[in-house]
């Protein structure tokens, strides 16, 4: 009991002696190189306390509590203080700063500001100081849009739009001249039809940033022209945190509601995968024999596939999220070991009472004076979606005094299933009517992994070595798509619908099944060397890359026929096909049996290897001009597996080798001392290569939207010029100022367009040239100047873009043929998928004080090409969407580690559509829904 007391006493004394101190934290950017800088000191002003940066810049300083000047300093740059910084008993202050190379040789200059906590602050220090053209956005701006998922976010970036809610198009260019790369490194997309990666996968929870540069340098792969989006996933903490966060959001057409569509779901759905309840039931080394062959086994082959076809109707729930995080280092020795890990949950479900989609308008071939618009196919109906979405991440990072290595891995589930109820009117080449009950569920999955290492050395540091390796996994499966229409027939006198499967009209019902899988191996090393040129400093880069992707597809269609049978007794009910007493019985010979429809054609195996290497410098020409010129090589081969229509068939044949040189410059003019206003020019060579399935034999039809792929073995890359120049001005408290211009020119385009005469077939071709220009302004700017508004942040960005593309032989004609009385026919159309023009506005409060935050925010964009027309059939234009968003936010409690965020999207209740155009006709419906407007509820602890 003596020993106890003095021990008490100690632990109560080392609590008091805890208690008063806090910690400064923080990241010491280089503004020089726009990197981090190591071995920087922190000095207490006045006092001999102090610590230094670590290998990834990042410093940790424990001070009793209180108020003082920091100093920060390095050799050969400007030292700064930062006053003020208010130290709070067990609390971290954070403070990040940039230093900038001094003017004078041997003189500092010393510059003081006061502390903030500011990451956007952080994201334009990377703008101002990158050799190229960049953007970015940090989390915090993330947050205060609202924005749950990358797509979501970036479509605040100026140039940078997203169609259909995932895909990205930065200055008007599609997929295919966009690339996506994670922390850096590439990884494989998880959509069949589409050469890039859909953002809509990455939840906001997981970001510490995301970077669109615009701009190449020798560094970046070759395959981009309108930008690279790096997401950059949250980094370790430099001190323990951890947090939970909860949301529900409402929309008052798709929540509570009892006519909500849905099929049959399996015990896992919830969590973004099925358990194999929509499996395909037949091996696939097992032949499907006609009745007449095998008439019992294809009674047992029927019998094994999930009665359902019919959407069913219930009641819809409303979408909800979660997500924890935690982090922290620790001290091993004299080095540091931290960790990272980060799990999210989305569930969002949407139904649409009114879903247009997929309608044909045709012109008038037999009469050019008719400029009418006429009918050939409308369809109009019901549609349920559930899509939930798991993300998981983790990370070790270890330190020494003068290497860095990291490890991550991320996972990304996904699941999404829809139900759909359709009516179908054909007009013209069959005149009918059609009633069809759609199921689909397709299973997403994408598995990342970094190993990363960076390495310090050289008498003076001036070496940085820096390596990664990124394997990926991607699957996706279009698991059991079930699909039954029915011919509707109308009984004049009493208006009375009879409904008969009518294979030559409607089609069989059919039950389809669609695989991919596709990993990717990437690695990188990169080496840096800090030197003098002309008197300056100056960096010299070499490195190189490897990518190594492998792509399998495969698909599996079943029709559902009758034999000897009568449709009309199922009485236009999808579930009876299929119910014990109508599958086929071998006894009577009538009933429904399954019938295997897949084509070889429509499966095939691809890989792509390309290896790189790049030399660059970046040096000063004056103490106010900066450059970065830089050469990449790349040598890309495709290598394909697959068969012919007619039976042929290629094994590990090369279909397209290229070696290629990209050079690079870009040039940066400091036009004051500060560095704070800049002129930027740039010029870069880049490509856009076919994607796996284009450059191939295969053919493809897809019977959910009854169209057909036909690849194309013949396809050429795209090369392309890129030109830019650029004006910006930074200035206080996070203002900013950017006027761009830029233009490219392309040598043979690639764009999918369908076949004249075989509407329904598309193939991608190598297009006549083309060439995109426009320009850009954004503008940040604190309203303090006007008395009042202090806490009040306005922004706008504005890009105004036009391309125009040549026509191919074929497009032309096509068009040509079909010309209306008085039209014409320009040399060229607008670039598929390219707005003319994007608006982002917004205005922020914040007032730290009392923790009061909000925003209102506007977006749009321009009449954009959706789809390109085929002979008679018009194009397709999406029109512009006017998204208002308010979003208000109140942080509580000790050191406001609490929040409550409320939201508001789609003020305005604007329709999703799209229409087709014709030459002095009205504007026809292609397709159309309300996305509803939703309020969303949410909230965060931090502790």
């Amino acid at each position: 009991m003596k020993n106890i007391f003095p021990l008490l006493i100690a632990m109560f004394l080392i609590q008091i002696s805890f208690s008063q101190t806090g910690v400064v934290s923080g990241v010491i950017n280089d503004g020089e190189y726009n990197d981090v800088l190591s071995f920087a000191n922190v000095i207490v002003k006045g006092t001999q306390t102090g610590t230094t940066s670590d290998f990834d810049g990042k410093f940790n300083l424990k001070l009793e509590a209180g108020t003082y000047t920091l100093v920060f300093s390095f050799v050969g740059y400007q030292t700064k203080e930062i006053t003020e910084v208010k130290i709070n008993s067990g609390q971290t202050t954070t403070v990040d700063v940039t230093l900038n190379a001094s003017t004078g040789q041997l003189d500092e200059v010393v510059v003081t500001t006061t502390a903030r906590k500011n990451t956007e602050a952080s994201v334009l220090s990377i703008q101002k100081n990158s050799v190229s053209l960049m953007d970015g956005l940090s989390l915090e701006s993330i947050k205060k849009t609202g924005a749950s998922d990358v797509a979501a976010a970036v479509q605040n970036v100026p140039g940078v739009s997203v169609q259909g809610g995932k895909y990205v198009y930065v200055r008007g260019l599609g997929d295919r001249y966009t690339k996506s790369i994670l922390n850096g490194m590439e990884v494989p997309g998880l959509d069949p039809d589409r050469n890039t990666l859909q953002l809509d996968i990455f939840p906001s929870q997981i970001l510490e940033n995301v970077l669109v540069t615009k701009s190449a340098t020798a560094e970046y792969p070759a395959d981009f022209t309108g930008g690279v989006i790096n997401i950059v996933t949250k980094d370790i903490p430099t001190r323990a945190e951890y947090s939970v966060s909860v949301g529900a959001a409402y929309n008052s057409d798709f929540h509570f509601n009892n006519n909500y569509l849905s099929g049959d779901k399996s015990s896992t759905d919830f969590l973004g995968f099925d358990d194999g309840l929509r499996d395909d039931p037949i091996p696939q080394s097992q032949e499907v024999p006609l009745p007449q062959q095998d008439g019992a086994l294809v009674q047992n082959l029927t019998q094994r596939f999930n009665p359902r076809m019919a959407a069913l109707k219930e009641q819809s729930f409303m979408n909800y999220n979660f997500a924890l995080t935690a982090g922290d280092q620790f001290e091993v020795g004299d080095n540091r070991l931290g960790y990272l890990a980060s799990i999210s949950y989305r569930n969002e479900t949407k139904y649409y009472d009114e879903y247009i989609n997929g309608q044909i308008y045709r012109k008038d071939e037999s009469d050019k004076s008719n400029f009418d618009l006429l009918a050939d196919r409308t369809q109009n109906g019901e549609l349920g979606n559930n899509s939930v979405l798991i993300s998981g991440l983790a990370g070790l990072t270890y330190k020494t005094e003068k290497s860095k290595y990291q490890f991550n891995i991320l996972h990304i589930q996904n699941g999404e299933s829809e139900a759909g109820i359709f009516r179908v009117d054909n007009y013209i080449i069959s005149s009918n009517t059609i009633k069809k009950d759609n199921l689909t569920y397709v299973q997403r999955s994408i598995t990342n992994g970094l190993l990363k290492g960076q390495h310090t050395f050289g008498s003076d540091n001036d070496w940085n070595l820096e390596w990664n390796l990124a394997p990926s996994l991607a699957k996706v499966e279009d698991k059991d798509f079930r699909s039954t229409p029915f011919r509707v027939s109308i009984n004049p006198n009493t208006n009375e619908e009879t409904y008969t499967i009518e294979p030559s009209e409607s089609g069989d019902a059919a039950r389809f099944f669609r695989s991919l899988e596709e990993l990717d191996l990437a690695g990188k090393i990169d080496l840096e060397k800090e030197h003098k040129l002309f008197g300056f400093d100056a960096k010299a880069k070499i490195g190189g890359a490897y990518t190594s992707k492998k792509r399998d597809f495969d698909v599996i269609k079943y029709s559902l026929p009758l034999l000897n049978f009568s449709s009309a007794t199922l009485g236009g009910d999808p579930d009876q096909l299929l119910s014990p007493e109508n599958i086929y019985d071998p006894n009577t010979g009538s009933g429904a049996y399954v019938r295997q429809d897949s084509n070889d054609s429509d499966s095939y195996s691809s890989k792509i290897n390309i290896a790189a290497g790049y030399i660059s410098e970046e040096f000063k020409l004056a103490s106010w001009v900066n450059a970065a010129l830089g050469v990449r090589y790349e040598k890309f081969d495709l290598i394909y597996t697959g068969e012919r229509q007619d039976g042929s068939r290629l094994v590990d044949a090369k279909v397209l080798g290229k070696s290629d040189f990209f050079p690079s410059a870009n040039l940066i003019f400091d036009l004051n001392e500060d560095a704070n206003k800049k002129i930027r020019t740039s010029y870069s060579r880049t490509t856009a290569r076919p994607s796996f399935k284009e450059a191939s034999l295969a053919e493809i039809f897809d019977p959910i939207s009854s169209t057909t792929f036909i690849g194309n073995i013949n396809l050429q890359p795209t090369y392309v010029n890129n030109f830019d120049l650029r004006y910006e001005q930074y200035g206080e408290a996070g203002d900013f100022f950017a006027i761009s211009g830029f233009y490219k020119s392309f040598t043979d385009p690639i764009e999918l367009s369908f076949i004249r005469r075989a509407y329904g077939q598309y193939t991608p071709l190598n297009l006549g040239d083309a060439k995109v220009f426009g320009g850009e302004l954004e503008i940040r700017k604190n309203l303090g100047f006007i008395n009042g508004l202090q806490n009040i942040d306005f922004n706008l960005n504005f890009s105004l873009i036009e391309s125009q593309q040549e026509y191919s032989e074929d497009e032309r004609q096509g068009r040509l043929d079909n010309l209306r009385t008085g039209e014409t026919l320009d040399d060229y159309r607008q670039l598929q998928g390219q707005s003319p023009y994007l608006i982002n506005l917004g205005l922020n409060y914040k007032e730290e004080a009392s923790g009061w935050q909000g925003g209102i925010f506007y977006n749009t964009q321009g009449k954009t090409l959706q789809i390109v027309g085929a002979g008679d059939v018009a194009d397709v234009y999406t029109l512009p969407f006017h998204n208002v968003k308010l979003n208000i936010s109140k942080a509580f409690g000790k050191n406001k580690n609490s929040s409550i965020s409320l939201k508001f999207d789609n003020l305005l209740d604007d329709d999703v559509e799209s229409v087709y155009q014709s030459f002095g006709s009205k504007d026809q419906l292609y397709s159309k829904w309300n996305p509803g407007q939703e309020i969303s509820l949410g909230y965060s602890l931090k502790f």
